[in-house]
């Protein structure tokens, strides 16, 4: 990793088959998280990740200075005097990003798609792990090619996950969230912090997903970073649209100019957060 305020390297070894102007996206969002992977960024990540990443020492006496909440009273019981339980960081941190490409992540009404939003958020966590030296990992799914990278260090690792999720292409249908929660229960064998990155839309079985999400959060630590289009949340007056089904299997005409459409779309967008 490049030090702070100089540009990263390029890196030579390219996806195959990666279009010229995927290549110049995957730059572009090099260049742009790199430019936030420093200062409060990282006082962020350690803090609040890194610091939580503790693991049980030992046992040991009292002694003056300690403090009183890591006092065990089972042993302190037990012996008669006062001992406490003493914790040291974990010196890794195991990342691993779960980027869902389903066709509703290629949705934009801006510049940016969600799923070029996904990669730059993809890109900017991996960044900041191989910053810290800490491995990370890729699952991408709902893509007419799965892939599973496993976790790994170093800027050439991350350059190759984000070109996975820039070079993307959505298949044909969407695949159960619950299923992909599942399947890292499967790839997972040592406990991560597991970053889910979606809009979380066409959830069909709910009660199945929130299983899924409980069994996983059960063994790693779980963060779902949900990625929305403005025009998902407000519709705007922009009179009669025809509107497609995110998995194309429907188009319904929809009257913008309508205050009750309007109204009854933030209503829709509200119950889905």
């Amino acid at each position: 990793m490049s030090a702070a305020g100089e540009q990263p390297r390029r890196d030579d070894d390219r996806t195959p088959g990666l279009a010229p102007e995927l290549m110049a996206r995957v730059r572009r969002i090099q260049i742009r998280t790199h430019r936030m992977v420093s200062g409060a960024l990282q006082g962020a990540y350690r803090s609040n990740f890194r610091g939580t990443g503790i693991e049980f020492e030992e046992v040991r006496p009292y002694q003056p200075g300690d403090e009183v909440r890591s006092i065990d009273w089972n042993v302190t019981a037990r012996t008669g005097e006062p001992h406490i339980k003493t914790y040291q960081e974990e010196r890794q941190l195991l990342l691993h990003l779960v980027v869902d490409a389903a066709r509703s992540m290629e949705f934009s009404s801006t510049d940016r798609s969600k799923l070029e939003v996904a990669a730059e958020v993809a890109a900017l966590l991996a960044f900041v792990a191989a910053h810290n030296q800490d491995q990370v990992g890729l699952s991408l799914a709902s893509c007419s090619d799965p892939r599973h990278l496993p976790a790994d260090r170093g800027t050439r690792h991350v350059l190759r996950i984000v070109r996975e999720v820039v070079g993307a292409r959505s298949a044909p249908s969407r695949a159960p969230l619950g299923d992909l929660i599942e399947e890292q229960l499967k790839h997972l064998r040592r406990r991560s912090l597991v970053f889910l990155i979606s809009d979380f839309l066409g959830i069909e079985d709910r009660e199945h997903f929130a299983d899924a999400l409980a069994r996983l959060a059960r063994a790693h630590d779980v963060l779902c970073v949900r990625v929305f289009d403005p025009f998902e949340e407000e519709l705007p007056d922009a009179g009669v649209l025809l509107l497609e089904d995110a998995e194309g299997k429907s188009c319904v005409e929809v009257d913008t100019s309508s205050a009750r459409v309007r109204a009854a779309w933030k209503r829709d967008a509200e119950e889905r957060r």
